[in-house]
């Protein structure tokens, strides 16, 4: 589970106004997300001794700087290892036996102080055996000329501790240094040049505490005639450790009196060289067109003559600040871009009927393009304002973009989403099909096409609501509506219903005479449609006394089994057009 930290403001924090606003009287903000170690995990033992320490990749970090030490929050293995936006490491000479690792990550930001997290550990396994023998890297196996100021440079045996290291004029001699204890380095300068023109014998043996490595082989490798190597030079512009920097900058270092040439190599962390991979320059600067915004490099200059290369050239920094982020926002504790937010709608409808329809952007922005996207997914730019015309359906790009400026350059920030045009009408009621649901009626309303429609009842003006279907409403008149959701039209219909009581008596007399004892409609001389389905009773405060068929034989003016008394009553019928009948009779005893 990822942690949240929170950032000491003592001071003011002043960044640049394109991207937050000052932070004025703030002693504690929340602050990013920290990452969890994903190898070797927080907690875990037995690590290999040349475990890669990996940890998740957190999004709007620009770059990670790491300590490794045997303390919490200790730095004695590694000291503030800025490695880039790479989300890995792993230490050059391996890791100690049988002992806890404390692994603090910082969050490198340009515009703001950087996070230091939690040391998280984890503990690693115990020697068992001897170091494997290394193999040497510089001067290379049988290399001749070489400078007789060399330094020699090997790999790493994972469980190794330490280093002795021969060098002699014959097989295994050490007639220059012999058996020297050079500790837990992969590198070694002899104090005095080596002999020249002779070969020189290389003999390697890693160690820790169980023991020697065994059967070792010697390397070798042949000088030249003495010479003088450069001086190793370093950056003017940018300099060491500097921050926003344009993305197409003039690099330029220190030229060096007895150098030739010098070789650049730009990579995007401290053991890659993506950018520039040992490029040649025979002057002191060079021009980088298009750096990526929102990144560290890593830039490492060797300058180089006859006699070699520069011996211990260290790598050096710069990072960039330009482009549309993401940025960490520490006044809200958010990720925020430069990039305009979008809320322009997955599908929009044009009419049938209307040879176009001009869709707007409500997004607020700088800027903004319209595509149309063919079936082969090319694209056509159709508009290059807030508003375009369409006539067509089809598949279309919907694009904003904000614009800012820095060191003289307008950069675009752009946001864009696919859409969907859907063709639409105006719709048709075919029928509205209605049902009985006791002193209440159902409605299905069903339209000639199928559409994206919405429905109202009674009231054009809404609400709607996307269901066909209304329920439990009112045994009276109703007008239905259907509306297009892209606005192409409004429809409507009247479900009428006939107050007329043509067939059913004005009264009856439930006397037991025989004789007009039960009320009940009277068929007329007219079409079967206009037959009544379904009768209700009520009485004159409206409380309903009995539901009956017209196939029965009527009302006897009984209710639960007591005789009702003299009065006026109401009724309402249904008929088979689904018109509503209404009015009302006297009972008579």
């Amino acid at each position: 589970m990822k942690k949240k930290w929170y950032i000491p403001l003592p001071k003011i924090l002043a960044m640049p106004l394109s991207f937050v606003a000052l932070v004025l009287s703030i002693s504690q903000i929340t602050a990013q997300d920290c990452p969890e170690l994903l190898s070797p995990l927080n907690g875990s033992v037995s690590a290999p001794l040349n475990s890669t320490i990996s940890w998740e990749p957190i999004t709007g970090v620009p770059g990670y700087i790491l300590s490794l030490g045997t303390t919490e929050g200790g730095n004695d293995i590694l000291n503030q290892r800025n490695v880039g936006s790479a989300n890995s490491y792993t230490p050059a000479t391996g890791l100690p036996e049988n002992t806890e690792i404390f692994v603090t990550i910082t969050l490198f930001f340009f515009n703001q102080p950087n996070i230091v997290c939690n040391s998280q550990s984890f503990t690693t396994t115990t020697l068992s055996e001897a170091p494997n023998c290394t193999t040497i890297n510089f001067p290379q196996e049988n290399a001749i000329d070489v400078n007789t100021g060399t330094s020699i440079n090997w790999s790493a045996s994972p469980s190794a501790t330490g280093y002795f290291l021969s060098i002699g004029t014959s097989i295994n001699g050490g007639e220059i240094i012999d058996n020297l204890d050079v500790g837990n380095n992969l590198s070694y300068t002899p104090p005095v040049d080596l002999p020249e023109e002779t070969t020189i014998y290389i003999t390697i043996i890693p160690s820790n505490r169980i023991g020697v490595s065994s059967g070792c082989s010697t390397s070798q490798f042949t000088t030249t005639t003495k010479a003088i190597l450069p001086v190793c030079s370093s950056m003017l512009s940018p300099y060491n450790g500097e921050t926003n920097i344009p993305l197409s900058p003039v690099l330029e270092w220190n030229p060096v009196p007895n150098a030739t040439g010098y070789r650049v190599t730009i990579g995007t962390s401290p053991l890659e060289s993506n950018i520039l991979n040992d490029a040649i320059f025979f002057k002191t600067s060079t021009v980088v067109i298009d750096f990526e915004p929102n990144r560290t490099f890593f830039i490492t200059i060797v300058p180089f003559n006859d006699a070699g290369d520069a011996v211990g050239c260290t790598q050096e920094t710069f990072s960039t600040l330009l482009g549309c982020g993401p940025y960490f926002n520490p006044l809200t504790g958010e990720l925020q871009v430069l990039n305009p937010e979008i809320t322009f709608p997955d599908t929009v409808s044009i009419c049938t009927d209307t040879p176009s329809t001009n869709i707007y952007a409500s997004d607020k922005a700088d800027g903004y393009r319209w595509f149309k996207v063919d079936r082969s997914g090319n694209e056509t730019l159709i508009s290059s304002t807030n508003e375009v015309s369409i006539t067509e359906s089809g598949e279309y790009i919907y694009e904003a973009y904000s614009l800012f400026e820095d060191t003289g350059n307008i950069y675009e920030c752009a946001s864009s989403k696919i859409f969907t045009v859907v063709s639409s009408q105006e719709p048709m009621i075919d029928n509205v099909n209605v049902t009985d649901n006791g002193n209440s009626l159902n409605y299905e309303i069903i339209t000639v096409e199928s559409g994206n429609y919405e429905y109202a009842l009674d009231d054009k003006n809404g609400d709607y609501q996307n269901s066909n279907r209304f329920n439990e409403i009112s045994i009276q008149n109703h007008i239905v509506y259907v509306r297009d959701k892209g606005g192409c039209g409004i429809t409507e219909k009247l479900i009428e219903h006939d107050l007329s009581v043509e067939g059913f008596p004005a009264f009856f007399t439930p006397n037991g005479d025989g004789i007009n004892d039960f009320w009940q409609f009277v068929p007329q001389e007219k079409s079967s449609e206009e037959m009544v389905q379904t009768i209700w009773i009520f009485d004159k405060f409206g409380m309903l006394l009995t539901k009956m068929s017209p196939k029965s034989e009527g009302w006897n003016g009984i209710l639960n089994g007591k005789s009702v008394p003299e009065s006026d009553y109401w009724f309402k019928a249904l008929s088979n057009n689904n018109k509503i009948i209404q009015g009302h009779f006297s009972l008579k005893r």
